[in-house]
């Protein structure tokens, strides 16, 4: 008997931590052509294969995970007694958690004994990474299955997502911004940034004009929310562009006592979204 850990691919892990520590994902779609390709961490579809794509005009879709996929994912560990923490994307932005609570009452009722926890993260891309990223944690310092369902509910709103997308474009196609919004901020070069709120609904941020003003914004997020940083891992995600991603990291480092810093890309599923090049901070802090 275990605590088994499993989230979506829209955590945006790195593949290899999620192997290292044994987190199972289930694998959100996206539809490329008419075609559905599983987003599983760059495995099916690479991250540089599918921004230059969104690049040259392609416009893609995504599609939640199933009910068979996640029991499939609980039955074989419903079998062997172990413990179920799922932890998936916000559902105000997903029906993946809806899918995944349709599979826990269909494994209820084969096997009465069957212990499946389903938590809605109220978090996107490297920020529900962070909260599986942090029951990773405590589960490997021996925290029982009830001190890590805790911890994950007792945090999942502090987490703190701040990204900055440079075509805003892919925002006004998903209903995101208004078209009026998007002309202006093109016209005037305008970056515009959005967060979560507590549910996990996407917000505006405040507007920021160029490059240079977006990476003191990120910087100056993470020294206003930030909590106990010597202790903190910061998440930098990005869209296909890893110079930036690595010179903010090395900002961040200089600024900041943070624990570290990690890197990586934004998958398929939020790609579609906030398209190329959108780079952004994520972090368990004080308050969203």
């Amino acid at each position: 008997m275990a605590i088994r850990l499993i989230t979506d691919s829209a955590c945006d892990l790195p593949l290899a931590y999620v192997q290292a520590h044994h987190i199972d994902i289930a694998s959100l779609q996206v539809n490329i052509k008419g075609e559905f390709y599983k987003d599983d961490l760059g495995q099916t579809v690479q991250y540089d294969t599918f921004y230059q794509m969104l690049r040259e005009g392609e416009l893609t879709s995504t599609s939640q995970v199933n009910v068979h996929t996640f029991e499939e994912l609980f039955e074989g560990y419903v079998l062997n007694g172990d413990s179920i923490i799922f932890i998936g994307l916000a559902s105000v932005l997903s029906g993946t958690v809806n899918s995944a609570l349709m599979a826990r009452e269909n494994m209820l009722e084969k096997y009465k004994n069957a212990d499946i926890t389903i938590i809605d993260s109220k978090s996107a891309t490297l920020g529900e990474g962070a909260l599986v990223y942090g029951a990773a944690e405590q589960i490997e310092k021996g925290a029982s299955k009830e001190e890590v369902i805790e911890w994950i509910l007792s945090h999942r709103e502090k987490v703190v997502h701040a990204i900055v997308v440079d075509d805003l474009n892919f925002l006004k196609r998903g209903g995101r911004i208004s078209s009026t919004t998007s002309v202006v901020g093109s016209l005037l070069n305008i970056k515009p940034s959005v967060k979560l709120d507590l549910e996990g609904k996407v917000i505006q941020g405040p507007k920021l004009k160029g490059t240079k003003a977006a990476f003191k914004f990120l910087v100056n997020t993470i020294e206003e929310k930030g909590i106990d940083l010597e202790e903190t891992t910061i998440f930098v995600a990005h869209g296909d562009d890893e110079e930036r991603a690595i010179k903010l990291k090395e900002m961040i480092l200089e600024a900041l006592p943070v624990k570290e810093v990690i890197i990586n890309p934004m998958g398929a599923i939020i790609g579609t979204h906030v398209g190329p090049d959108a780079l952004g901070v994520l972090f368990v802090g004080k308050e969203r």
